[in-house]
């Protein structure tokens, strides 16, 4: 299993029956993949899209059929279609249940950096802003490190701000960590590591859930 597919099936069991979710460009559409059985979660995308089904196969893409990130998409059935002013009123209203979002930075506030590096030519800001303001509940899924080794969890991000306090959970192929009133707390570990391990690659301080446990990645569809 591949850290993102652990951070994937991960996240796929805070899904409920009933949830609606918008899911992030790259890892976090792999989300879909992993939804438990017997729940009914609608998925939506901000490019006008709600219905959004798991990756299709070589055979099912259609270049027509994508989402926010040009990345190809299933249908499920009673799936719907509209224009971006209307997805962003879902967003905007506070209807998205549940946000999983990728990250550069996440830092011991909550402060989510997601959107540009200086100096980097980028076409726009995208959804995310809204994202992070309109949904109940944030989760960030990302690798722990950049590939040079560099924390990604830090004391501050130094980098243009998404959204200030705006992050409840953060999700890597190491831990699970909450974002509370005094700072980060660790609050599960993938198997075979222990705090130590995760207190050395990251940058922020970290509280220590007194109930610490292993992350449980199965996938609950089986």
């Amino acid at each position: 299993m591949t850290g993102k597919e652990r951070i994937a099936r991960r996240i796929a069991r805070e899904l409920k029956d009933g949830f609606y979710v918008n899911l992030g460009i790259g890892l976090p559409t792999m989300i879909t993949a992993h939804v438990p059985e017997g729940i009914d979660v609608t998925f939506q995308s901000e490019n006008g899209m709600l219905g959004v089904g798991p990756p299709p196969t070589d055979e099912q893409a259609n270049p027509d059929l994508i989402n926010a990130g040009k990345q190809p998409v299933t249908e499920l059935p009673g799936c719907s279609f509209f224009g971006s002013e209307e997805s962003f009123a879902m967003i905007r209203g506070g209807h998205m249940d549940m946000s999983v979002l990728g990250a550069m930075q996440v830092d011991e506030q909550g402060n989510l950096a997601n959107w540009t590096i200086p100096g980097k030519m980028v076409k726009g800001m995208g959804g995310a802003m809204d994202l992070v303001a309109g949904a109940r509940r944030v989760i960030v899924a990302m690798e722990h490190q950049t590939k040079d080794g560099v924390s990604r969890i830090l004391k501050a991000c130094t980098l243009p701000l998404t959204g200030k306090r705006v992050v409840h959970d953060i999700v890597t192929e190491l831990c699970w960590i909450r974002v509370v009133p005094e700072g980060l707390l660790l609050t599960e570990l993938a198997e075979g590591l222990d705090a130590a391990d995760v207190i050395a690659r990251t940058e922020a301080k970290l509280l220590i859930a007194p109930d610490l446990r292993v992350m449980t990645v199965a996938d609950s569809r089986q």
